[in-house]
């Protein structure tokens, strides 16, 4: 069965076994239970959180989405002034470095697509990326992330950003980088006009700590806003971005261009956050009956290695009503 507008509000626990769920709708569902919610779903965070429900802060990526016209990415990629010409698809690009001992790549190229607002809640500005099937668009977007660790809460920057977003959770609390997460897309909300409108700024300017005073023209519907990012995110990521794209303007050239534009935040890499189940019986450390499945629950990093997990999650819990 499918129900539509109901929401989970509370897991039924008796005896460190769950029986079920509450929901929004007041009726209740008994049986076992495979969470498996989306990477956002940050009420159900909280709510585990607040019961005592062991989850655990983990790491995540953040970045933004940078922006190039696809002719341009075209005629890097296959080394022609044409481009793809009639025949060829879309050029698609992947980038990785090492910079200070954090990753800094590329994620979910989208050639010949848009970039599209992502937020799932007030007072929030966040993007992501699609290509539609015939990648047609003029313009190729990316990921560009910096990899962060629960410990990078530490660091300077990061610690004077929250400071300033008014969140000063401890490192070691389970949600600090949900907090972070929150801090990042509310700072970009603001920096937008306070509106889905979008702070970016040319590539080549962020790399020389440049304001941009004008904006390319953008696959982003909502508009675009100039905004200094260099200055306003953490040192700890747009010092490492930077570093990264003049790598990656030296592996590629032309790649590094005042033509691309970086839209903030792209911030929804994966879950903030890991909650707890054990290796071989997939169900969590604690509570039998409650099975944490997938992107939601820390163990996927996609649609693919999400669909994998939940085939498992839905073994072990066959296994868990035969037992």
């Amino acid at each position: 069965e499918v129900h539509f507008e109901t929401r989970m509000d509370a897991l039924i626990i008796e005896h460190d076994t769950v029986k079920g769920i509450e929901t929004n709708t007041g009726k209740c569902f008994f049986g076992p239970v495979i969470l498996a919610t989306g990477h956002s779903a940050r009420d159900v965070y909280r709510w585990l959180c607040d019961n005592g429900i062991e989850i655990e802060s983990k790491g995540l990526a953040v970045g933004v989405r940078l922006e190039h016209p696809s002719q341009l990415i075209n005629q890097i990629q296959y080394h022609s002034k044409n481009g793809c010409g009639k025949y060829l698809p879309a050029a698609e690009y992947s980038f990785v470095q090492q910079v200070d001992d954090r990753g800094v790549y590329s994620f979910c190229m989208c050639p010949g697509g848009f970039v599209v607002p992502a937020a799932s809640g007030p007072r929030q500005t966040v993007v992501n990326g699609m290509s539609p099937s015939n990648r047609g668009s003029k313009w190729s977007n990316s990921g560009m992330v910096v990899e962060l660790h629960p410990e990078d809460l530490k660091e300077k920057s990061v610690v004077e950003f929250m400071g300033v977003s008014g969140r000063e959770p401890d490192v070691c609390h389970p949600l600090a980088m949900m907090y972070l997460q929150e801090a990042l897309e509310e700072q970009n909300w603001q920096q937008g006009n306070n509106r889905q409108t979008a702070p970016a700024q040319r590539m080549a300017d962020f790399v020389n700590g440049r304001l941009s005073y004008d904006l390319p023209e953008s696959s982003y519907a909502p508009g675009l806003v100039s905004s200094p990012l260099h200055f306003w995110m953490p040192k700890f990521i747009t010092a490492r971005l930077a570093d990264g794209f003049r790598r990656f303007g030296k592996m590629s050239h032309g790649f590094l261009t005042n033509e691309a534009v970086m839209i903030g935040v792209e911030s929804r890499t994966s879950a903030p956050v890991r909650i707890l189940r054990d290796g071989k019986t997939l169900q969590h450390v604690r509570l039998k009956g409650l099975f944490p499945c997938g992107e939601g629950a820390g163990y996927a990093g996609g649609i693919v290695s999400a669909g994998i997990d939940g085939e498992r999650c839905a073994e072990a819990a066959v296994a868990f009503l035969g037992s």
